[in-house]
C-alpha cells in the first residue's frame, strides 16, 4: 500500500478512506490499512493550515509596511486591495479552524522581522527608500485582522 502511496496519492487515499470506514464499521482489517502514511496525512493537514495562516499575516504585514514605508502614491489601492483580500483568506482559515485563533499574534511577531527585510528589499528594487525606520513599525493582531490601515 506503501507503494500506492508514492505512486498515486489519490488512489491511496480513496483505498485508506474505504478501509478506515471498514473499520469503523468493526471490520478487522488494520493489516490493510497503511497507519504510518495516514498518520503523517493527518499531521499534514495541521500544519498545512498552520501555514496557509502565516502566509496570509505575512501579506497583510507587507502591504501594512509599504503603506507606512514607501514613498509611492500609485499602489496604495492596489495594497490596500491585497490586505483586504488575505484578511479575508485569515477569516476563512479562522473560521475553518478555530484552534488557530491564538496563534495569531505569535505568527504576526514571528513574521514581522522577516517581512521587513523583504519589504526594504523590495522597495529598492524600484530605487525607493523606506520613509521610515521599518524596524521601528510593529502591528496588534487587532490591527492585522481588522478593517485597519495606517
Amino acid at each position: 500500500m506503501s507503494n500506492l502511496y508514492e505512486t498515486d496519492v489519490v488512489a491511496w487515499s480513496e483505498r485508506q478512506a474505504e478501509l478506515l470506514r471498514r473499520v469503523a464499521a468493526g471490520e478487522t482489517i488494520n493489516d490493510q490499512v497503511d497507519w504510518p502514511n495516514i498518520i503523517d496525512e493527518v499531521e499534514t493537514v495541521g500544519r498545512s493550515e498552520r501555514a496557509a495562516l502565516r502566509s496570509h499575516i505575512a501579506v497583510v504585514l507587507e502591504h501594512l509596511i509599504k503603506l507606512q514605508a514607501s514613498p509611492a502614491t500609485e499602489p496604495r489601492s492596489g495594497w490596500k486591495a491585497s490586505i483586504d483580500r488575505a484578511r479575508n483568506g485569515i477569516f476563512k482559515v479562522l473560521k475553518d479552524n478555530p484552534s488557530l485563533r491564538p496563534a495569531v499574534a505569535g505568527l504576526i511577531a514571528d513574521e514581522t522581522p522577516d517581512v521587513r527585510t523583504l519589504v526594504v528589499k523590495l522597495l529598492n528594487r524600484y530605487g525607493e527608500q523606506p520613509g521610515l525606520d521599518t524596524d521601528s513599525l510593529t502591528f496588534t493582531q487587532e490591527q492585522v485582522l481588522d478593517d485597519w490601515f495606517p
